[in-house]
């Protein structure tokens, strides 16, 4: 969601198991649970379906001075080399994320998203040693095995693709593996789940010829951020399996289209795609959603009674409001929405879409960056779930939708 939450600060609240070879060592007691989490997450590829770093380096000022700062340590946010080596993580999709402001300029979305796409590339050239680009998921299984963090991008806006279907290809030749059809308003392509204006009803005619383009390129149709019309729409019409790159479940935030209804997951699972689970507090809590307004009302005032405030007191006000009102979400909530999809659909339906670095300071408790995922497998194991199961939210599910668009479009 970005962008539309806490992005430090409003200014902070905006501002096989990879076929890998298994130990032979006689083994020991079985482990707590805890240190079986941390081992799985190392063990299985994990796949995250939305991180994104692009545009909040691009935000940061490192893409106008065609610089990047040192992925290879830590830096602040919620993921960089050392936080995914620590969870995990080793294939998280960057998002190229396109603001829905520049539909209103024409060329400027193609222009942001060739900028970013350029800004992941030298991020790689940079740091070889640490990051690989990946457009399938053999290549991201490789550069697993080398020790690698693929670094594939999905297109967070479609607005990229402007009016010309010809720009389909030219973003999978960029490198680009998902699209999500539009963001926070409606576009060329359909109507967006936050746009209450719904232009198209659904899909354009031209947003129908995408949907095609990218079946036939070999990128996934990401359902994200759509209006339910749209969503339906593109289910009737594609020949292959979608994802929700970053959505979760709207049983849990009644009203909230932003998420998926029990029908539109079971839909969504009846063609063999996937919902990756959003991390954000919004996203997973109804009293989360409840207290966003309240929150940035809180924030007005204070800033209103302190005129003079850095940006540091601004943040700390933030935190601490949150915090006083019980705002955020755990990672038990997060396991709830996992647990509801496979309840309802079974478990080859669902994977992991953070939202990381686009949610800001709306994390849940114990997974606040990519060092958490173990946290996330722990509370897994402990409602039960096996090994297998978390393999495939982990990356197999995710890599079943992947390998099926792109043999789909003879590409794999």
């Amino acid at each position: 969601m970005r962008k539309l939450l806490f992005t430090i600060t409003l200014t902070s609240i905006f501002l096989y198991s990879c076929n890998k070879p298994k130990e032979t060592t006689t083994p020991k007691a079985t482990p707590d649970i805890r240190t079986q989490a941390e081992t799985l997450a190392k063990k299985f590829i994990i796949t995250d379906g939305h991180i994104d770093l692009p545009y909040k380096l691009a935000e940061e000022g490192y893409m106008a001075k065609g610089t990047i700062p040192d992925l290879s340590g830590e830096i602040d946010g919620n993921f960089d080399y050392i936080k995914s080596k620590k969870g995990g993580l080793d294939v998280p999709f960057m998002s190229i994320y396109l603001p829905a402001s520049l539909q209103k300029t024409s060329g400027a979305s193609k222009v942001l998203a060739d900028s970013l796409i350029s800004m992941v590339e030298q991020i790689v050239d940079t740091y070889p040693a640490h990051f690989a680009l990946a457009g399938s998921p053999a290549e991201a299984i490789q550069n697993f095995e080398k020790g690698l963090i693929s670094l594939p991008m999905g297109m967070e806006n479609g607005s990229g693709i402007e009016d010309n279907i010809e720009n389909v290809k030219y973003f999978y030749d960029r490198g680009i593996r998902y699209v999500t059809l539009t963001h926070s308003k409606n576009n060329l392509i359909c109507d967006s789940s936050y746009d209450p204006t719904r232009k198209w009803n659904g899909l354009s005619p031209f947003g129908r010829e995408v949907v095609k383009e990218m079946n036939a390129q070999g990128i996934m149709v990401d359902i994200a951020h759509v209006s339910d019309s749209t969503f339906y729409q593109v289910m009737e019409m594609t020949d292959v399996p979608c994802i929700a790159s970053h959505s979760s479940v709207r049983q849990f935030t009644p009203g909230f289209e932003r998420n998926m209804s029990d029908d539109m997951i079971k839909l969504l699972a009846k063609k063999n795609g996937v919902i990756q689970i959003n991390f954000g507090s919004t996203f997973l809590l109804q009293k989360s959603r409840q207290l966003y307004d309240t929150a940035k009302m809180a924030l007005k005032e204070y800033k209103a009674q302190n005129p003079n405030a850095s940006d540091s007191a601004i943040t700390a006000f933030s935190n601490q409001w949150l915090i006083d009102n019980d705002f955020f979400a755990d990672v038990k909530d997060a396991a709830d929405h996992i647990d509801y999809v496979v309840k309802l659909v079974g478990v080859d339906y669902v994977g992991l879409g953070s939202d990381f670095d686009g949610v800001g300071n709306s994390l849940p408790n114990r997974l606040k960056t990519a060092a958490d995922y173990p946290k996330l497998i722990e509370e897994l194991l402990n409602r039960g779930y096996s090994e297998e199961d978390i393999e495939k939210i982990c990356y197999k599910n995710v890599f079943r939708v992947w390998d099926a668009v792109l043999k789909a479009a003879g590409k794999s």
